[in-house]
């Protein structure tokens, strides 16, 4: 019952960001761009993550609050995991999956700081990684929390930690999840 509630609960919130998003008056910064992201991270388990992602920026704008505002930029990603512990069944998974993302970062200055937040979906080439670990579908949740830096003479760089939780939401037991810290660049176009 609680997974259920949790689930609905995170269905409301991507669909009032998205309503949000859709509905207010956003102000375009800059033209739409797109761009190129690499991630590598660790997670419980003893896992391995390296990733690789590609990023548009319809150059959204809302609320702002003083030199800071709202952003938000859809990510594709595609990633390969590692599985360095004992009793393997799949050491070697693929993960590919898509996120919205609302970033609060400052308007102006040569380095812009910002957190963000987003919550996708992703389906994953094995499930079951080890023989006393598995994560019960192929489909999964993947939300995430982080701080980051944009910067450059044309604002191209970005650099983050980014903090992530992947799970089925309940759908199916057991339901462990797993917790990434994840460090990223990213160029955009």
């Amino acid at each position: 019952m609680h997974n259920k509630k949790n689930l609905r609960a995170g269905r409301w919130l991507a669909g009032a960001a998205l309503a949000v998003t859709l509905s207010s008056g956003c102000n375009a910064a800059f033209a739409d761009r797109w761009g190129v992201q690499v991630a590598g991270g660790i997670a419980d388990h003893d896992m391995k993550k390296a990733e690789l992602g590609i990023v548009w920026d319809p150059g959204w704008s809302w609320w702002q609050v003083g030199d800071w505002h709202f952003t938000f930029v859809a990510e594709g990603h595609a990633a390969y995991w590692h599985y360095g512990g004992d009793h393997a069944v799949n050491a070697n998974i693929g993960e590919f999956g898509v996120t919205p993302v609302l970033r609060f970062i400052k308007r102006s200055g040569d380095v812009r700081p910002f957190l963000e937040a987003g919550v996708g979906v992703r389906l994953l080439t094995h499930p079951h990684i080890a023989a006393n670990y598995t994560m019960s579908t192929a489909f999964q949740f993947a939300d995430m929390v982080g701080v980051g830096a944009q910067f450059g003479h044309r604002q191209q760089y970005l650099a983050g930690f980014r903090f992530q939780h992947e799970s089925n939401a309940g759908i199916k037991d057991p339901n462990p999840g797993i917790n990434f810290s994840q460090i990223y660049l990213q160029y955009n176009f």
